[in-house]
């Protein structure tokens, strides 16, 4: 019975074992070929990134593409946000160890890109014949299923002489991947010590290459490829015909390699940018905004409160400060316009900075209004200024946005000497706000806090007024 018992247990373990390596095994993959993007922590910009992955996946899911849609994330991303990528978005998650930078101590180093070697994982995921790379600044317009089709590494120069790495195709290869690694512990040569410049280093070749063309039978093909520019259109060629003209290959990807701060999932980025407003489109259509309405209402409630509280009171400048002496008092007069000029310039630059950054441009333009029209009515009724020439920079970004917005321009080139010209001849009438500002706060000085001194009544006695 004893021997018995022993191999029930040894039995009921070895079961127990099996259903806890099922349970921790992650799903088979469901089609041969995968979509990937990469998503780490780090940066000050976390949390609009992973907006924009997940933007990025639900309009692959919407354009029905035959593949997996897969996030290589760090460990360290946080686990509602792998919830929602997975359960929300359909998503399969790969949890990686961060990659260490060996050039990290690099002169030209940006630390933006400092984990952007976890890219290197995509070789490892082997379980795929092929695997499109994506950064989370692409626009998918229409399905590029084809590009799975494509050799073991594919790119496009968006550059003349270097592609970019912001969607490439790849066979995953273990061996590759291992000699990656051994690469980077060696030092291979980085120029700008991010993905970029090893993947470009690792494949040199790929300039000579030949050009994708998809197979019509659906065969993949062996080798490396240059893909076509349409598969990764730099939106900087849209901006100056103000309309793609891209001959070779489909019009298929927008890619947005600009400035950091230009990111199309940013609310100022339109209409700065025109297209800015399309990728906000496809967020409209897929994931919506309703992780930005809470904060967007409860500030439109705050600035409304606002421009009514200063409606009703109107506080006298007068108990500032008291006449002691022509010094003391041109110091404080002078002390007053500067703080003056300087609350009417935070005024107008406070709202960008707690808006939600991701929200839509036309919701986060009319919130900055709102909001810079708010605080700015605080200043007029602080410092009793005219209301004109203090909002003489707020009808000026009025009529910037609908100068940039303007829809009918025949090119990039006719809208940037239209935006030019608008400012050139604005900028009388903000100089002539300034001087008004300036002459404004002096009068209400003399009226307000030294007229009873100008009439020969004594100052203020009382310790609490000499506190002001």
């Amino acid at each position: 019975m004893g021997r018995n018992a022993q191999w029930w247990m040894l039995l009921l373990l070895g079961l127990g074992l099996g259903l806890c390596s099922e349970a921790t095994t992650p799903p088979s993959p469901r089609y041969k070929n995968a979509y990937a993007t990469m998503m780490y922590m780090g940066t000050p910009r976390d949390y609009e990134f992973y907006v924009a992955i997940r933007v990025l996946l639900k309009s692959l899911s919407k354009l029905n593409v035959h593949a997996d849609l897969l996030v290589i994330a760090s460990i360290d991303v946080p686990l509602p946000w792998i919830r929602a990528l997975e359960e929300e978005d359909g998503a399969k998650v790969v949890r990686v160890e961060n990659m260490e930078n060996p050039y990290k101590h690099q002169d030209n180093f940006d630390k933006r890109f400092k984990l952007s070697l976890n890219k290197l994982y995509a070789w490892s995921l082997v379980e795929y014949d092929r695997v499109v790379m994506l950064d989370a600044d692409n626009l998918f317009l229409q399905n590029t299923d084809e590009l799975f089709q494509c050799g073991q590494f594919c790119a496009v120069f968006i550059n003349p002489c270097i592609f970019h790495t912001g969607l490439f195709v790849l066979q995953p290869s273990m061996a590759v991947f291992t000699d990656m690694v051994h690469e980077l512990k060696n030092g291979r040569e980085n120029p700008d010590g991010a993905d970029q410049g090893f993947i470009a280093s690792y494949f040199p070749e790929l300039l000579d290459r030949p050009m994708f063309h998809p197979p019509q039978n659906g065969t993949k093909l062996d080798g490396s490829y240059r893909l076509p520019l349409g598969y990764q259109m730099d939106a900087s060629y849209y901006y100056l015909k103000l309309r793609w003209s891209v001959p070779c290959g489909p019009n298929s990807v927008i890619t947005f390699p600009g400035a950091s701060w230009l990111k199309p999932w940013y609310w100022w980025s339109w209409p700065v940018l025109p297209l800015g407003l399309q990728w906000h489109e496809q967020r409209r259509q897929t994931l919506g905004y309703g992780a930005e309405m809470a904060a967007t209402l409860i500030q439109s409630a705050i600035y409304l409160g606002v421009i009514a509280m200063t409606r009703l009171a109107r506080p006298s400048f007068s108990k500032l400060c008291y006449r002691r002496s022509d010094k003391s008092v041109n110091l404080v007069h002078n002390s007053l316009k500067v703080i003056a000029l300087w609350c009417i310039l935070a005024a107008y630059i406070t709202p960008f900075f707690i808006i939600p950054h991701t929200v839509h441009p036309i919701l986060g333009w009319i919130l900055y209004l709102v909001g810079a029209f708010s605080l700015c009515s605080i200043v007029i009724n602080v410092f009793l200024l005219p209301m004109l020439p203090v909002l003489v920079p707020w009808i000026g970004i009025v009529g910037a946005l609908m100068v940039m917005a303007f829809p009918w321009y025949p090119d990039g080139v006719v809208r940037a000497l239209c935006i030019f010209g608008y400012a050139f001849c604005y900028a009388p009438f903000m100089w002539a706000s300034v001087v008004r500002i300036v002459a404004g706060l002096q009068l209400s000085l003399e009226r307000e806090a030294f007229f009873p001194t100008r009439l020969g009544e004594s100052s203020p006695n009382s310790w609490f007024n000499k506190l002001y």
